[in-house]
């Protein structure tokens, strides 16, 4: 089972890294699930991740707080709203394919927004 994880840990990595050179190929989310895949095994590639300037210190706010800064929430749901844009327009003959994704688009916003923002020091 734990290569399970150190392979799914290590691709996510890998997804993320596409995402440093490739517009609005999203780094953030695949480095949360790498964290969260290698955490025990890797802490050595968890500790990299989080020292990564730009997106490291939001990722070690998630992981080990549950904290999403107000900018980050911002940057997230106006990434889902344009995702469901997109969807929408595609999907707009399948109403209850689009009613389904919909909703799960509404439970990742509300779930965004409802993260406490790191305390300010």
């Amino acid at each position: 089972m734990r290569w399970l994880w150190v392979s799914c840990g290590f691709a996510f990595l890998a997804l993320g890294a596409i995402g440093i050179v490739v517009p609005l190929w999203p780094t953030t989310i695949f480095w949360i699930l790498a964290v969260f895949c290698l955490a025990e095994s890797h802490p050595k590639v968890r500790d990299w991740i989080y020292s990564r300037p730009g997106v490291g210190s939001f990722i070690e706010n998630f992981v080990e707080r549950g904290e999403i800064n107000r900018k980050g929430k911002i940057a997230a749901i106006v990434g889902i709203l344009l995702t469901a844009s997109i969807t929408g327009w595609l999907l707009r003959e399948k109403l209850m394919v689009l009613a389904a994704l919909l909703l799960l688009f509404t439970a990742i916003i509300t779930f965004i927004a409802t993260r406490p923002e790191p305390k300010e020091t």
